[in-house]
């Protein structure tokens, strides 16, 4: 491929494509590579530098560089991936005879432990559903929601974008579509299959002049959970409204709820009821297991906080009156 009269910008498109084709790599992901291959190449264009003839040393200098700019740790090892993600196609493409990003090691990631909820919390909100709602068709619709991204740990992206076809005949599976098309298997539990049976019946049987019926009859047909956005779905920030409703009428803080936080609990207490962590891993549709290994910090942290807590040497005895 010819780079000597190219631009960034054009090295910049054909590793994204690249990425597209080969990789897999979903659309968010890309869009960050693009971003963070951009602002480097602007930095390196101040420099006198282009990607094709960048150096190691201004590889760190440009970290120091975002360093310096306030930029977050995570954030500084997303840009260092990214730049190694392109210089290693740029090898691999012939532009390059070495990787001077390859050995340069990055700030590394915080860990921070995910936000998570007991079993009791997820119960009281389930409990609470049923004061959510202005008719039967609403409440309907919010049982099957919360019942489904609690009992198969799918993503907002995921649960809202389910076609209603994946859903038909009582399913005791679900074929969910995620992150770069791939695809997974999740089982339904008996709850989440009756709730979905439920909206199933009242979506199909809805008068079609009623607002449902409206949905179901227009552009929202092809969707589980047919609305009036320009998708025709349920958006994002609608199933979020939801949980911060659903969290006041439970009683818990709705900072402390949101979908993936319900993602988190649905992992965390399948390894707490002695789940496979590779099952875990398949069920979640993490493509490294490292990303899933974080849920064993959660019960680390938690055994540690129950110890500290609970256990009669944790802490000294109160003194007696006589003392």
């Amino acid at each position: 491929m010819k780079t000597e009269g190219g631009s960034d910008q054009g090295r910049i498109s054909a590793f994204l494509d690249a990425q597209a084709a080969e990789s897999g790599a979903a659309r968010n992901t890309l869009l960050a590579y693009g971003r963070d291959l951009l602002d480097f190449s602007d930095w390196l264009s101040g420099q006198g530098a282009d990607l094709i003839g960048m150096s190691r040393e201004q590889v760190e200098d440009y970290l120091t560089h975002c360093d310096d700019a306030g930029l977050s740790r995570a954030t500084r090892a997303r840009r260092l991936s990214s730049i190694r993600q392109f210089t290693r196609f740029a090898l691999d493409e012939g532009w390059r005879e070495d990787d001077p990003a390859g050995r340069i090691s990055g700030p590394g990631r915080q860990q921070r432990l995910p936000k998570t909820l007991d079993r009791a919390e997820v119960q009281a909100m389930l409990d609470a559903l049923p004061q959510l709602g202005r008719n039967a068709v609403e409440r309907a619709r919010n049982l099957v929601l919360v019942e489904l991204i609690y009992a198969t740990g799918m993503r907002v992206s995921e649960l809202v974008e389910l076609p209603v076809s994946a859903c038909r005949g009582n399913p005791a599976l679900l074929l969910i579509r995620g992150k770069g098309g791939k695809e997974r298997m999740v089982p339904l539990s008996a709850p989440a299959r009756q709730a979905l049976a439920g909206w199933l019946k009242l979506r199909d049987h809805a008068p079609a002049d009623s607002a449902l019926g409206r949905l179901v009859n227009g552009r929202g047909g092809r969707w589980l959970f047919p609305a009036t956005s320009k998708e025709g779905h349920m958006t994002r920030q609608a199933m979020n409204a939801l949980l911060d409703q659903l969290a006041v009428a439970a009683g818990i803080d709705p900072a402390r709820v949101s979908p993936h936080v319900i993602r988190h609990a649905f992992a965390t207490h399948l390894l707490e009821g002695g789940a496979d962590l590779r099952a875990i891993q398949t069920l979640l549709g993490h493509a490294d297991l490292g990303t899933t290994e974080i849920y064993t910090h959660v019960m680390d942290a938690r055994m540690r906080d129950l110890v500290l807590n609970h256990h009669p040497l944790a802490s000294p005895p109160a003194k007696g009156k006589d003392e």
